[in-house]
């Protein structure tokens, strides 16, 4: 993997082409990707939440406004860190921006090491964001594999009932409650309760 792929992508949003060029000058040379656009709705319009990124925005622009925009992604359920660009007076609407959960804002004119520390948190937040949501996502596939009989046999295994309680509560012969137990281990590549377990109880998992 190349340096400018671990460096990853970082979003560029503000209405000034003279700052985005220089944003994107500064950030391509120091190995990252950078997209840029000149308005909020124009980033939305291409935003694709699938990808490991980070966001640089200004607070005042034409139309929507940065944080107008980040209030967008929030009800989208965006995991995407936010930095603000903000101008002096601009510094109580980016202590709001904080408060809603942008990481940071920096002040124009925005000092280079400040930037590159920021960016590079922002983008080490969205890769264990996206980790854990290819996991959350993994084990939402495992578990749809079951069937609903199945399904209910796990939610008592879960609760520590053991086989013939779980035969009892299912009006169903020990027998069928152990081939149930024995198809969800192996739909859920598991060899041991303890594993079994862990895929079960974690966040994001349904039984």
């Amino acid at each position: 993997m190349s340096v400018m792929a671990k460096r990853g992508l970082v979003y560029v949003v503000d209405d000034d082409e003279a700052v985005r060029d220089s944003l994107q000058w500064l950030l391509e040379g120091k190995d990252y990707r950078v997209r840029c656009f000149e308005s909020a709705e124009a980033f939305l319009s291409r935003y694709d939440p699938r990808e490991v990124a980070c966001l640089v925005a200004d607070i005042r622009m034409g139309g929507m406004t940065g944080m107008e925009l980040q209030d967008r992604l929030l009800e989208r359920h965006s995991p995407l860190p936010i930095v603000f660009i903000t101008g002096h007076g601009d510094v109580p609407m980016a202590v709001q921006t904080m408060k809603k959960g942008a990481l940071d804002f920096i002040q124009k004119p925005f000092n280079e090491q400040q930037l590159m520390a920021l960016v590079d948190r922002m983008l080490e937040t969205a890769r264990t964001a996206f980790a854990v949501h290819q996991q959350a996502a993994s084990r939402e596939a495992l578990m749809a594999r079951l069937t609903g009989r199945e399904s209910q046999v796990l939610e008592r295994i879960v609760a520590g009932r053991l086989n013939k309680q779980i035969a009892d509560d299912l009006n169903i012969s020990i027998k069928t409650v152990e081939a149930h137990r024995a198809n969800i281990m192996e739909k859920l590549g598991v060899n041991k309760v303890a594993d079994l377990l862990k895929i079960a109880l974690a966040p994001g998992a349904k039984a």
